[in-house]
Formats: structure tokens, C-alpha cells, sequence
């Protein structure tokens, strides 16, 4: 199946499905094979990427997931949009971990245009200081909002799926997953590297991890967070059982066959459900965020810097090429 991708050619539903369905004892060579993919166009390079929680909780949505909605109950920060000098000193801590991507994020369905008027002056600034890239989530774009991030110098901006269309319904009502998709297009149409990825182990199907993953494909965007469920104590889903590490990789390597040259990133939930399984699913997966995610604590930073030491990879350089640096 490696062969048939490296060839050019896309699998179908099927053969993905057959990834998730394969028993444990294949997951060394499904790996082996997704490795000779992601080789291709990566190298043993892996990208960091550094998270700060610009604005927390606080969130009118019903996201089942999320521990900064309003439904939930969890113990969380609750605070407005950080200052300049909060999200400047964010862009100090990633350089120092070697992230080459500052992804700032905020909670809520959309900015307010005071809201944004305030994070383009904070990116601007770190722009200006800083060689990051910068990430943007804060959710879903009005009119022209994307055009304005652009012009701050916005590279990319995440909006995730989070799951196939047909579950997503299951997951959340405030809003529909055509908002969601919406808001990926116009961030492509703005000229940001569009951004979008998958929270797996929400109860979903093995078909809908597929759905998701082709749908991804189809929108064709640059970069693919794949998250794993955190059941947050005073979460809809806190009760929600943990996928196995074996599952975990399977998911993974199903993405990388499904979306070769794209960007894959081992995002939140990595430390709980992939435990001591985490180094291998760098053999899929290129990129990873370093230290803590939006309400929950991440692996240690020197930690990470260890885990590529050990299983030979490096720290991509900040010069690479933001899409696909070993495209053919």
C-alpha cells in the first residue's frame, strides 16, 4: 500500500479501513510502511509547534469535548484575551523550546473585531521580534476577518473537522460542521495555509475516522492535527473510554497513508492515550506541540527533546519550507 501512495496514487476507504481494522501484531509493519511515506517528504525531521491559550474558557458553545464550554464544569483558568506583553512573552517561551510555529489560540465561537484588533497588534509585534510563524485559532471567521489576519502576517490558521460530518451532530449543536468547513475556505480564499485536524476517541466509528480523514483531503488543507480525547472530569465525555496506544498508531498511520504530504501532527491527548507508545508514532507523524495544551498539562519539553535524540530525529530548522519541504 506504501508503494501504491509513494506511486501517486490515493487509497481507497477501504484499504484505510483495513489499517484500523488490522490486528496488533501487523502494527510494526503498517508502521514500517508509513514511515517509508513520511520520509518522503519530511525526512526524520519533526516540527515544533508551541501553544498559547490566549483567551480561556468563557465559550457559549456546547462542544462535548471541550472543557472551556459552557456546559462544562471543569476546574479550568477562566480569564478575557491575554495582553500583548502575555502573548510577546508566550513567543519568548516557544523559541526557547525550539518551536518554529507559535500557534495562539483563543476560546469562543468568533472574535469580536475589538478582540481582533487586539491579537493583530499582539502578532504583529511578535512578528516584528520574533522568527515564528504564527498560527491562528480563534474560531469561526466573519467576513473579511481572514483578509485581516493575513494582512498581520498571519501563515496559518486551524479550524478543526474534529470528526466526520455524519457525528459531528453527536459531539455538538451550537453549530454545524458546514461552519466549520466554511471557515476552512475562507482561510484558504485569504491566502493563510489552511489548517484542521481530528480529536479521536469521542465514540465515533471506525468509518467516521475515515470520513474524516478523506474529507480532510478533500479540503485539502496544509497541515493535520490528530488529537486523542482527554476525558475531562466535568465533561460530557469525562466518562468516555481511552483508545489503546496500538488503536492510537493505527489512526495515525491511517492518516498518513490517506494525506501522504501533509503535514501530521501527534497533538493533544498523546501523553494519555499513547503513553509509553508515543515515540513510534513519530514514524507517521512529523510534527508535535511542545509542553502544554490549552487546559492540560503536556510531557516535559526536555522530555520531547529526548524522545527525538533516542529515536534518532532532529528538531526541523526554522528555514524550511512551511508545506511539504521534500516535495518531489
Amino acid at each position: 500500500m506504501a508503494d501504491k501512495v509513494l506511486n501517486g496514487d490515493s487509497i481507497t476507504r477501504e484499504e484505510a479501513l483495513s489499517i484500523l481494522r488490522s490486528d496488533d501484531q501487523e502494527l510494526l509493519a503498517i508502521l514500517a510502511a508509513g514511515y517509508k511515506i513520511r520520509y518522503r517528504y519530511y525526512r526524520n525531521y519533526v516540527r515544533f509547534q508551541y501553544l498559547m491559550n490566549a483567551k480561556s474558557g468563557l465559550c457559549p458553545e456546547d462542544c462535548h469535548y471541550c472543557s472551556q464550554s459552557h456546559i462544562s464544569s471543569a476546574d479550568i483558568p477562566r480569564y478575557p484575551q491575554k495582553t500583548s506583553d502575555d502573548i510577546l512573552q508566550g513567543a519568548e517561551r516557544a523559541k526557547a523550546l525550539g518551536a518554529t510555529t507559535y500557534c495562539i489560540v483563543a476560546s469562543g465561537r468568533s472574535p469580536t473585531d475589538h478582540e481582533l484588533d487586539g491579537l493583530i497588534d499582539s502578532i504583529t509585534q511578535v512578528k516584528q521580534r520574533y522568527d515564528l510563524r504564527i498560527c491562528a485559532c480563534l474560531g469561526i471567521l466573519k467576513p473579511r476577518q481572514a483578509d485581516r489576519l493575513k494582512a498581520a502576517g498571519v501563515d496559518r490558521y486551524n479550524h478543526n473537522i474534529n470528526t466526520s460530518s455524519g457525528y459531528s451532530p453527536s459531539i455538538v449543536s451550537t453549530h454545524h460542521y458546514e461552519d466549520r468547513v466554511q471557515t476552512i475556505e475562507q482561510v484558504k480564499g485569504s491566502g493563510i495555509s489552511p489548517c484542521s485536524g481530528v480529536i479521536f476517541g469521542m465514540g465515533e466509528s471506525w468509518e467516521d475516522r475515515v470520513e474524516a480523514a478523506f474529507a480532510l483531503k478533500e479540503l485539502d488543507v496544509d497541515s493535520i492535527p490528530v488529537n486523542f480525547l482527554i476525558p475531562i472530569p466535568g465533561t460530557p465525555l469525562e466518562n468516555q473510554e481511552l483508545m489503546t496506544p496500538a488503536e492510537c498508531l493505527r489512526s495515525l498511520a491511517m492518516m498518513r497513508f490517506v494525506n501522504p504530504r501533509k503535514e501530521i501532527r501527534i497533538a493533544g491527548g498523546r501523553e494519555v492515550q499513547l503513553r509509553s507508545l508515543q515515540p513510534l508514532g513519530l514514524y507517521v507523524a512529523n510534527s508535535l506541540f511542545v509542553a502544554d495544551y490549552l487546559t492540560t498539562p503536556g510531557q516535559e519539553p526536555e522530555a520531547d527533546h529526548q524522545m527525538l535524540r533516542d529515536m534518532g530525529f532532529e528538531v526541523e530548522p526554522q528555514d524550511f519550507p512551511l508545506i511539504t519541504p521534500f516535495a518531489d
